[in-house]
């Protein structure tokens, strides 16, 4: 669903990522083109149990948030390994050397966000508008 000012992609369940995907990598869904993103990649992400990225990377430019919502994994950056597990958030700048894995029971679900590093000029507080004008429902 588009509007003028919105688009909508339903990917379904993220425990369906790795059946569902067309995108080049199993269990990654890409919502830049999906929804026409100019300022950010975003990424759905299921890894199953047992699973890992069998390589490392960096970015040329961009830095990436990893946001965990579901089960237990290891992250692993310029050398240092450390546990993610639900609730867990990660930033990368982009030369850092990374990679992850699964050693949980279970799926490893994330959302990554890539943009630009030092792009960030205004955020909630500086450019969020409140309206004046009251909140109402279509029934």
């Amino acid at each position: 669903m588009n509007g003028t000012h919105f688009s909508v992609v339903e990917a379904g369940p993220f425990n369906n990522l790795l059946s569902m995907s067309k995108d080049p990598v199993p269990g990654k869904y890409f919502l830049k083109d999906r929804l026409g993103l100019t300022g950010m990649e975003v990424s759905l992400n299921q890894l199953p149990e047992g699973g890992s990225i069998p390589f490392y990377h960096t970015h040329r430019e961009n830095e990436e948030l990893y946001l965990f919502i579901g089960g237990q994994g290891q992250f692993q950056v310029d050398g240092q390994t450390f546990d993610v597990k639900e609730g867990s958030a990660v930033r990368v700048l982009p030369q850092g050397e990374r990679t992850l894995r699964n050693h949980g029971t279970g799926d490893l679900v994330f959302i990554v966000i890539q943009a630009q590093e030092g792009s960030l000029r205004q955020w909630v507080q500086t450019d969020g508008v409140i309206l004046d004008k009251p909140v109402t429902w279509q029934e």
